[in-house]
């Protein structure tokens, strides 16, 4: 795991987090429509929140992830 593939991943999270900008994505959708495993989601969860690009929560037990 390198800043670049972090960088890489958090990318293609958000093209998918921009395909369903109001509702967002629970992590099964969000696996599905990347293609990355959980630990890579996880970090690019973490670079684009902390870029300030995404929202985080809790909805019926699923993390649920939707662009600011």
């Amino acid at each position: 795991m390198t800043i670049e593939s972090i960088g890489t991943w958090a990318g293609e999270l958000y093209k998918a987090l921009e395909a369903n900008p109001t509702e967002g994505l629970g992590m099964k959708s969000m696996k599905k429509a990347t293609k990355l495993r959980k630990d890579e989601l996880m970090a690019a969860i973490g670079w684009l929140g902390r870029e300030g690009k995404v929202t985080v929560h809790e909805d019926d037990e699923e993390i649920v992830v939707t662009l600011v």
